[in-house]
């Protein structure tokens, strides 16, 4: 066998391998069931072909589609996940294509050695990044991080293979295959588009291979790049589907024809024109033109699968987020434009002065498009903008403010009409390193490269204790964070702590600069364009809900390459010093070495990115649903309790009669549109607000104007709200629509309400004629969402149950004095009750017996073997808390004199609770503390000694360990030291009350002895 075939033959077995180690390693850690966060909503939405959020994703549908066919119903996520698997271990192939493509370039394959060392560096860097933290995490869910990042990986595969073969006859189809495949990825993520850059340069690069390029013509390529990336972005992507909008907006408004006919005749009309191009260009042998054109009608047809957004929305489907059935819709769909603009070159910063400017749009009413105001928006003064804006977006509780101006300690230029000054650009830059680039890049680089502190969100710098990065390396480690061994069990044996002892994270980057300068650039650009110019892009305010680490993934993809070329760096300085003798053994032994680095990772993440057996978002999801009684409608408020819930009903048919209305997107018109539809098994809601009065941009905030202080039936305050003559002026002379009464009267059905069960009839007689909402003296508006629920109330008929997650949420229109609780949920009832956290006030208990004992379900949150990851741990001590749940109802049932179900909820909690910790200040849940705590009391009182012991012991002890922890670091814990000072009080007061004064006395006793060292300690150190 020649060499050349022995190559290949074990180039393509290591391949097989790689592909096959990933497959195994994603598809036995995949989620069985849909995953927090947007996982929910891309499966439901690929199970039915639905509309997602903006900016869409068809293409992924499509292929997740296919995918669920291979399954019924119950069947659908884990088949999506799966995908995901599959995808992410092909990632993993091409990756491994990839390096042995570039350490090819750096040494040759005529011997055994070198062919070890090539493969090798393949396989270590492939399987680095196969096991490394944030592609493991992307590669298990139904996500769509997963398949754009094959998207990348093939495109700089397939410009690889042009590379090799741009000699050949026929090569440019493989940059033909490169333009099809970014048009199809737009479907996916705009991810893809970055590699362009270095593309352009690899094309460059092999027109002259042997010669070098000048700085200005290497300043030119990479213009060239920057050019055909910015058309695609700024120009191709928003533009085209703008254009097929304004002749939809002649067809529509001057033809008298239909909603799209005009965006389906440029379309048809651009193909036409393309293929007339190609024909000619072919004729007259015009072949850059001809593959030009070819690149562009190829981009154009993958480009046009977002038309199934069109035609889905249009189908009314039940997930149709921003309802894109029009040409000019599609347009801000895919602008994004509900998630607002973010200032890049320059712009303001975050107190800069403005003035409001109006706006305007297309929208499709009554057959036409018409002209009307949109959003108010700001028109910054120029006093207040700055070049490279990087502390620009402001907050409505002053969060962000305040967080800036710990970068700027209140120094800047002094600006009129603005409370702050405006940032040097010194402070600019500090942010901008320091929290941008920082926290929010290289953090989570080192996350995937030297190692983990735990897997606690952390938003912001400055906690030690929580997200950080950790190598394993005792005195960097101790240096950085401090010696945190004896931290509580919960940090200190977080399965997110994860140790990598620094890879050898530059050799193979020095080894190829010195070598290879052409392929270390390219290397270098995609890791910085999917990497450092992401960051740049975003533009990131602070304080964001969760770990941004995903948007990264490609540029640690290309850091690999680096890694894996470490084996033919080492092979090539060993054979340089041994002058090539024992090369076979030696490029053998430098694999096997490093190869040691892909199983440590895999070692040390299995534990934490390990998600089989897990299904609890779905479960809280049935739950979130059987809380609400037949045809009843469900108030949720964001993203971890809606799409969870969308999934379970749209996936797994689960109560498809409850209408799902999310206040988050309330404020929006296709989503008020929507509830005027029927969905599912869910009747229409009695919606009287027209679409004029709710558009995008119209009513966004609604005065109140109560010159009377009488209470006015809601029915009349809703009347005059939408009567289009009843109008109060503005301080700018602007005339809008307002709420005349602060006080509303909503009056009662009594035979519904006991007919639909929203009140069982044994309380007929304590039901009024009628209730009366009581707007807050110091609330002067009302938002969209509030105005809707105004519009939703003053129709009601009490024939069916509204319940709401979170007592309504930001909803503040006095619905809370109107709630009972349902334990997931609290439902709105005809009698005034007050809630507080302590106290459930008035509840059916027999209701309330009966959800908690033969409706909810705990099986999977009880379920030993699955990961307890940090979402869980957020949701269920924080969130959404079954503690607090049971509890709740214990003490329910302890005030009906019940005590029996009081024992066997508390009982209940001990045993679905049973994997999370009691104690969980170091984690940041402090109430769930305050529920423990509540816990042992409620056993004192229910006459169940011994279990109040046990469990009041323990934690006890647990926050002992907890307050020696944070006085060691009290300059960093003096909170959570607080916290512990205050629990123990409480807990000590609870044991004494209970009858067990000596454990009451013994724990002060303990913290007080800590206390006292702490102080001995830290006097002997001031000595």
């Amino acid at each position: 066998m020649k060499k050349t075939d022995k190559f290949t033959l074990w180039h393509r077995i290591a391949a097989l391998v790689a592909f096959a180690v990933s497959a195994v390693t994603y598809l036995l850690t995949i989620e069985p069931s849909a995953s927090y966060w947007d996982c929910g909503e891309f499966i439901a939405s690929s199970y039915k072909l639905e509309v997602g959020h903006p900016p869409g994703n068809p293409v992924f549908q499509l292929f997740a589609r296919f995918f669920t066919l291979f399954g019924d119903n119950m069947h659908a996520a884990v088949l999506v996940n799966a995908m995901s698997a599959i995808c992410s271990a092909l990632t993993i192939f091409f990756l491994y294509l990839t390096i042995v493509w570039l350490a090819k370039r750096l040494v040759k394959t005529d011997t055994v050695g070198g062919m070890i060392a090539v493969i090798g560096s393949g396989l270590v860097g492939s399987l680095a990044y196969c096991f490394s933290d944030t592609f493991w995490f992307s590669a298990v869910e139904g996500e769509v991080y997963a398949m754009s990042s094959l998207f990348t990986a093939v495109v700089f595969w397939a410009m690889t293979m042009w590379y090799d073969r741009a000699d050949e006859p026929h090569a440019l189809r493989w940059v033909v295959l490169i333009a099809f495949l970014m048009g199809l990825s737009i479907g996916v993520h705009l991810l893809n588009l970055l590699a362009i850059p270095a593309l352009v340069f690899m094309f460059y690069y092999r027109q002259r291979e042997d010669k070098a390029f000048t700085f200005w013509e290497l300043v030119k390529i990479f213009a060239i790049g920057a050019v055909i990336l910015g058309l695609l972005v700024f120009l191709f992507i928003p533009y085209l589907p703008k254009l097929a909008a304004y002749c939809d907006l002649f067809f529509v408004n001057v033809l008298g024809l239909p909603y799209n006919t005009g965006a389906a005749f440029f379309m048809v009309v651009l193909l036409a024109l393309c293929f007339w191009g190609l024909f000619v260009t072919l004729r007259k042998q015009k072949v850059f033109w001809n593959t030009a054109l070819l690149c562009i009608t190829t981009i154009i047809i993958g480009f046009s699968v977002f038309s199934i957004d069109i035609i889905r929305s249009c189908a009314k489907t039940p997930t149709n987020e921003y309802q894109p059935d029009n040409a000019f819709t599609l347009v801000r769909y895919l602008s994004r434009e509900q998630y607002g603009s973010t200032p890049l070159v320059y712009g303001q910063y975050y107190d800069a002065p403005y003035e409001l400017k109006s706006t305007k749009y297309w929208a499709p009413l009554d057959g036409k498009y018409k002209h009307v105001e949109g959003p108010v928006d700001a028109a910054y003064k120029a006093s207040g903008k700055m070049l490279f804006p990087r502390m620009w977006s402001s907050s409505p509780d002053g969060r962000y403010e305040n967080f800036y101006r710990a970068y700027t300690g209140g120094k800047g230029t002094k600006v009129s009409g603005a409370t702050d000054r405006k940032p040097t650009m010194g402070a600019n830059l500090y942010y901008f390193f320091d929290y941008q680039l920082g926290w929010m890049y290289w953090r989570y680089f080192m996350w995937n490269f030297v190692g983990r502190q735990n897997e606690i969100h952390s938003p912001t710098p400055g906690n030690i204790f929580h997200g950080n990065w950790e190598s394993g390396v005792g005195f960097i480690d101790n240096y950085r964070l401090g010696d945190q061994s004896d931290a509580p069990a919960t940090l200190a044996h977080n399965a997110g702590k994860n140790h990598y002892y620094f890879l050898p994270l530059l050799l193979g980057l020095c080894f190829q600069f010195d070598r290879d300068k052409r392929g270390c650039w390219l290397t270098f650009l995609m890791f910085f364009m999917t990497g450092i110019a992401i960051v740049l892009y975003l533009n990131q305010p602070p304080y964001q809900v969760r770990e941004r680490d995903y948007a990264y993934a490609g540029s640690f993809y290309f850091f690999s390459v680096w890694i894996g070329l470490a084996v033919a760096a080492v092979y090539s300085w060993i054979s340089s010093a041994t002058k090539g003798r024992q090369g076979a053994l030696a490029a053998s032994a430098v694999t096997a070495l490093f190869l040691l680095l892909p199983v440590q990772m895999a070692s040390q993440n299995w534990d934490d990115h390990d998600r089989s057996g897990r299904a609890t978002a779905v479960e809280m999801a049935r739950n979130y649903l059987n809380s609400v009684g037949p045809n009843g409608i469900l108030i949720t408020h964001g993203d971890n309790d809606t799409f969870p819930v969308w999934y379970a009903q749209e996936v797994e048919n689960v109560r498809t009669d409850v209408r799902i209305c999310n206040t988050s997107l309330l404020g929006t018109d296709w989503h008020i549109d929507q509830m005027k539809w029927a969905c599912n098994e869910s009747a229409p809601l009695a919606l009287s607000v027209g679409p004029e009065q709710y558009l995008y941009g119209t009513n966004e905030y609604v005065p109140i104007v109560d010159s009377r202080n009488q209470e006015m039936d809601i029915a009349d305050v809703m009347k005059l709200f939408r009567h289009p003559d009843v109008k109060v002026p503005m301080s700018s002379g602007r005339k809008v629509d307002y709420i005349a009464s602060r006080k509303l009267v909503i009056p009662v059905n009594k035979e519904n309400v006991i007919a639909s069960g929203i009140l069982a009839g044994k309380y007929a007689d304590v039901i009024p004629d009628s209730i009366v909402l009581q707007i807050p003296e110091s609330k002067d508006y009302l938002t969209k969402p509030e105005i809707f629920m105004l519009d939703l109330l003053s129709g009601y008929q009490w024939d069916r149950p509204i319940n709401m997650l979170n007592m309504g949420g930001d909803l503040n229109i006095g619905i809370k004095d109107y709630l009972v609780y349902e334990g997931y949920s609290y439902k709105f009832v005809p009698i005034k009750n007050k809630i507080t956290t302590t106290d459930i006030g008035f509840v059916d208990t027999e209701e309330l017996y009966r959800k908690m004992t033969q409706v909810y379900s705990w099986d999977a949150l009880a379920a030993d073997r699955w990961f307890v990851d940090y979402q869980n741990i957020y949701t269920h001590l924080g969130v959404m808390a079954p503690r607090s749940i049971f509890i709740s109802a214990a003490k329910a049932f302890m005030k009906e004199g019940k005590d029996d179900w009081a024992i066997e909820m508390l009982d209940r909690s001990r045993e679905v609770m049973h994997r999370f910790p009691l104690e969980s200040i170091p984690l940041g849940m402090s109430t769930n503390d305050y529920m423990v705590i509540n816990m042992v009391e409620c056993y004192y009182k229910l006459g169940k000694v011994n279990q109040a012991r046990e469990i009041g012991a323990n934690m006890a002890a647990d926050l002992l360990e907890a307050t020696r922890f944070y006085l060691e670091f009290f300059e960093f814990g003096k909170n959570e030291f607080d916290l512990c000072g205050s629990y123990v009080y409480y807990l000590a007061d609870v044991m004494k009350e209970g009858g067990d004064a000596d454990m009451a006395e013994k724990l002060t006793d303990g913290f007080s002895k800590l206390v006292d060292w702490a102080a001995g300690e830290s006097s002997t150190d001031d000595k």
